[in-house]
This record gives structure tokens, sequence and C-alpha cells, in this order.
């Protein structure tokens, strides 16, 4: 008899994009994303950081100063931006798999890419007029938008282990 307990798909791939964002070194927010074509072959993976060859130790992870070239937003490449970046197949088609909903300036990459659902776990800025821009350009555009529920609230990665 085959195992029972195994996760689906959207759980997979969204546990892929948490993983990576486990990479980002900002201490506020970290998001990953991973890209998955019509074949459930991931494509693409990213995570939000500042541009190869901008040091992290060079640039403000601030979130708030009095000179806003003071904070991280100006630098920071999102997870959604660095996963397309990253693709390594033409994304017409694709699903993204996000932990946090897109921004505005996302969701024209991923537009432009031919990325045609964004599922994403969180929607916590979802009255910000970035996050409605994006909804209006998704539903202009024909992107179709979810969010996931998930079944297994947790999933242990347990790297002593012997499979």
């Amino acid at each position: 008899m085959k195992r029972k307990d195994y996760i689906s798909w959207d759980e997979y791939f969204m546990g892929i994009a948490l993983l990576s964002a486990l990479r980002s070194k900002d201490p506020s927010t970290q998001v990953g994303a991973c890209i998955v074509n019509k074949n459930n072959k991931i494509v693409g993976i990213g995570y939000n950081g500042f541009p190869i060859g901008c040091s992290d130790d060079d640039f403000s992870w601030a979130r708030e100063a009095d000179n806003i070239n003071d904070t991280k937003y100006p630098y920071v490449v999102h997870a959604e931006a660095n996963a397309i970046l990253n693709s390594t197949k033409d994304l017409h088609g694709a699903r993204l798999y996000v932990g946090l909903f897109p921004c505005n300036e996302c969701a024209k990459l991923i537009i432009q890419t031919g990325i045609v659902e964004i599922v994403y776990l969180s929607d916590k800025y979802k009255d910000t007029d970035s996050t409605k821009a994006a909804r209006k350009m998704f539903k202009k555009a024909g992107v179709q938008e979810r969010q996931l529920t998930i079944k297994n609230k947790f999933i242990n990665l347990d790297f002593n282990k012997v499979l």
C-alpha cells in the first residue's frame, strides 16, 4: 500500500518557496518564490535580497528612515523578480508560488513573462495601493490568483533522518 500522508503538489511547491525564503537576510520580511511549469517542473526559485555585488553589509536593512535611500526599499530585489531572473525555461503558462501576495512592480514582471497563476499564503498588505494595483493588473491580464489553504501546517525536515 502506498503512503497516504504525502504532501500535495501545492504544499510541495509552497514548501520550496518558504524554504527559499530562509535564504533571505532581511531581518523583518523573508519571502521566497517558486515558479512551476505546466508539467509541475520547477523552472525558477528566488528570495528577497540585495542585487549581486551589493554587499549585505553596505546597505541598510531599515524599514524606516528620514531618507528613503537609508532604508532597504530602493535596493531589495523581491523574491518574484529573482525567481523570474533565475528561471531556466520559458515561463508562459507557469504558476508562481509565493509566501506573500506580489506588489504592483512584481505584478508587471509576472504578467510580462506569461505566468498565468499566482498561488500565495499571506495577503497581509491587501489594503495597500500597491496590492490593489497588482490585483487590478492581474484581473485585466487574466492572471488567476488563489490563496492556498494548507492542510499540513507543519512539514518537518530532519537532516539526520536516514531514508
